[in-house]
């Protein structure tokens, strides 16, 4: 991705946008505003995925527009604008802007029913103890772990397995929150955003590995 704007953070102008799309959701409303989400929401994007690129990988910039087809809530658009790296299917790293300020995340977002069977084993294999220490090195170190999770023990589990809470989840993400941190709104937001990925990256290269379907975690 080639962008001819420089990152220098995220303009006050991006949160107050969102700020104002949660109180207004409407097509008019965008129609006024759409010089400000191009200029202060579209093109910094752009221009952060171009700094990432060589390290990292090629970002996916989500649409604005929400896919209302099979859903009650028809308000048009994200009150967010989110960017994706994939490491592996499904799995990498993710930057978020919306009213709430920045925060950035890393993990894997689905699993076919076939590879998060093959995950659970290895979670519940003596390689499950690499994946629990890196969770806690994060989470000792501001991250929140996250993720759809099932509300019992999965089948084949028994509810006091000493990782029962690590193989509920059917999603696994760890994020941390910049919220509206004087720095989002300069370079050293893009920093902060490739030291984090790159402490995040064990994780993703775990789950890219283990999420794989040859079996080569089952050790």
């Amino acid at each position: 991705m080639i962008s001819d704007v420089s990152f220098d953070g995220f303009p006050v102008a991006a949160l107050d946008f969102y700020d104002d799309l949660e109180q207004d959701n409407s097509k008019a409303f965008w129609d006024a505003h759409r010089s400000t989400y191009e200029e202060s929401v579209r093109a910094p994007f752009e221009a952060l995925a171009a700094d990432l690129e060589d390290e990292f990988g090629s970002a996916k910039i989500f649409r604005p527009n929400r896919d209302i087809r099979f859903s009650k809530d028809k308000t048009p658009y994200k009150t967010h604008q989110g960017m994706y790296v994939s490491a592996a299917e499904a799995t990498g790293w993710y930057v978020q802007l919306s009213a709430a300020g920045v925060m950035v995340g890393l993990g894997f977002y689905n699993a076919p029913p076939d590879r998060l069977a093959l995950l659970r084993k290895v979670i519940d294999s003596p390689s499950g103890a690499t994946l629990e220490r890196m969770i806690g090195d994060l989470t000792a170190q501001g991250w929140a772990l996250g993720g759809d999770t099932v509300k019992t023990a999965p089948r084949g589990y028994s509810a006091d397995n000493p990782r029962i809470e690590l193989l509920r989840h059917r999603t696994m993400s760890l994020s941390k929150q910049y919220g509206f941190e004087p720095f989002v709104h300069t370079p050293e937001v893009l920093t902060r955003i490739r030291d984090d990925w790159r402490t995040g990256r064990p994780l993703v290269d775990w789950l890219a590995t283990h999420l794989s379907d040859d079996g080569t975690g089952l050790r």
